[in-house]
């Protein structure tokens, strides 16, 4: 028997909760990296637990009169502790707004000791930062589902000169991180972007995927101006973001006071619409923004822990401060080195000016040598265990689902539709089935068919069908939606809905994948 045994594996934990999961993964495997190679001081704060179990985060950012403020209140449609709408700069602190049963206000020192809410690593922006930070609470529905965030209004013109006395763009930058989506605020009338405004927008550009741009005061315009306006803002972002992908703009008028100009009603609401539907989702898609947020955490901490212990490695045992400046001076061609020695893609490294500023700080000799043996462990998070917490999600989805915690309620997401549509929507809301106005016609049709007690079979229907000139997958979709009894039979309530259904495709409109209540036939609903 052999003397040496080789060392066993260590067995894959099984985890039956998303969140728990997160936390034992992050703890085992990424946390002891980040500590060795100085993470926390460097890059990104560490994670707590209320990192992982904290409602989704809505961010606002503009500048100051567009309308963020303005823009929660109409989500809540309701007025919350602390609001204040005005022309000039009236939010000049971060305001949290959260659900509670009780109206009130917590000031920023009290929510950075917190051990309950995320926010303990605030503390690091100073107290001037502490004394504009404050949280709101009220009893609002929205706010069970979701946590929204009011940041100070971006000042322009000479303004943007005066300092702020924290650092502004390293806090937006903090907050971007944490938030699921981050809503860029412009106003129609000022699309000039300020010094600190175009700041701002970089400090949260590594988050493109969670920001939603917003042109907010829209109908003050007419339909001429509103299209140069656009195409000026999709310019100016072109250049901030450096993305050659064209941003969605969202373009509305998000209050609860009567239209300037009409003529662009229906691209309003149809925009609201959207932007609202992805908003809505966010708690269903709260836990895979989270997987995917610790993801990207995981590749940066190696990344940088590549960067550190080879920094660590160039150190002569003499003039140690001048191979310092001169690694800091050139660290362009440390990272190309690094690049080339271990594959990481060019765009995954940190942004160099600021790693330049970060390094200045640090002791390089205190800098660890490179441990094959952490990075495996986090190598192995990647590799293995997300994948096994990714197959929880389908469950916890219908989970949520279930428990009607899938989407946000109350506010504005409580659509409340007015007796009137177009295409497959038209009827709504109406005591009559929308089909009755050319029952009539559609009747006759059916009355001159061969019907089997009172039915008609489908060879009989297609016969009729055919002559609108559709397509057989189409038909065969009507075909489906119209047999609500799915009885292989239609009777003349069925026909008549099939032949409506006809009409409504032909005039342009898309066919649903469910047949909607209110086209359901009337002899087949079902009583409340």
């Amino acid at each position: 028997m052999s003397k040496f045994r080789k060392k066993a594996a260590e067995p894959l934990a099984i985890y039956d909760d998303i969140t728990v999961g997160l936390k034992e993964i992050y703890k085992k495997s990424l946390l002891p990296l980040e500590k060795e190679y100085k993470y926390h001081e460097i890059q990104s704060p560490m994670m707590e637990d209320p990192d992982f179990d904290g409602k989704p985060l809505v961010m606002l950012i503009g500048q100051y009169s567009t309308g963020k403020t303005t823009f929660i209140r109409y989500l809540l449609e309701r007025d919350f502790p602390g609001m204040r709408i005005g022309p000039e700069p009236t939010t000049d602190n971060f305001h949290i707004i959260d659900f509670a049963e009780e109206e009130g206000k917590i000031p920023g020192n009290v929510l950075s000791v917190d051990s309950k809410k995320p926010f303990r690593h605030l503390q690091q922006f100073g107290g001037t930062f502490l004394s504009r930070f404050e949280a709101s609470q009220t009893d609002a529905e929205v706010l069970k589902s979701v946590t929204l965030l009011d940041t100070p209004g971006i000042l322009a013109g000479e303004k943007q000169l005066v300092n702020r006395g924290y650092d502004f763009a390293g806090v937006l930058k903090w907050f971007a991180e944490r938030a699921d989506r981050i809503i860029l605020l412009f106003d129609a009338h000022k699309l000039d972007i300020s010094d600190e405004f175009k700041s701002a927008i970089q400090a949260i550009r590594k988050n493109e995927d969670k920001i939603r741009i917003v042109l907010n005061k829209a109908d003050m315009m007419t339909h001429q101006q509103l299209m140069r306006v656009y195409g000026a803002l999709m310019w100016s972002l072109a250049r901030i973001l450096q993305n050659p992908e064209v941003s969605r703009i969202y373009v509305g008028s998000f209050w609860n006071q009567p239209l300037l100009y009409e003529g662009n009603r229906e691209l309003f609401e149809m925009e609201q619409d959207d932007l609202f539907d992805d908003l809505q989702a966010l708690p269903r898609f709260a836990m895979v923004r989270r997987l995917n947020d610790l993801i990207k955490r995981a590749k940066a901490a190696r990344i940088h822990s590549l960067i550190v212990s080879h920094l660590k490695s160039q150190l002569p045992m003499i003039g140690k401060d001048a191979k310092k400046k001169d690694l800091i001076k050139n660290l362009d061609v440390v990272f190309g080195t690094i690049q080339n020695q271990y594959g990481v893609p060019a765009a995954d490294f940190p942004d160099l000016e600021i790693m330049r500023e970060k390094l200045r700080k640090q002791d390089f000799t205190k800098f660890p040598n490179y441990d094959k043996a952490l990075i495996a462990k986090v190598d192995k998070m990647l590799s293995d265990d997300i994948p096994r917490i990714m197959n929880l999600l389908p469950g916890e989805e219908q989970e949520k689902n279930r428990m009607g915690l899938g989407t946000i309620k109350g506010g504005v997401f409580e659509k409340v539709a007015m007796p009137y549509g177009k295409g497959i929507d038209a009827g709504i809301g109406e005591n009559i089935w929308i089909v009755t106005r050319d029952k009539s016609k559609y009747d006759d049709i059916f009355n001159n068919l061969e019907q089997q007690n009172g039915k008609i079979t489908g060879r009989i229907a297609r016969d009729e069908l055919v002559k609108s000139k559709l397509s057989n997958n189409v038909l065969g979709k009507i075909w489906r939606l119209a047999d609500h009894d799915q009885d292989g039979l239609l009777d003349n309530e069925e026909f008549a809905l099939a032949m409506h259904l006809i009409k409504v495709k032909c005039e342009g409109s898309q066919l649903p994948e469910e047949l909607p209540a209110h086209l359901i036939p009337p002899t087949q609903r079902k009583e409340d």
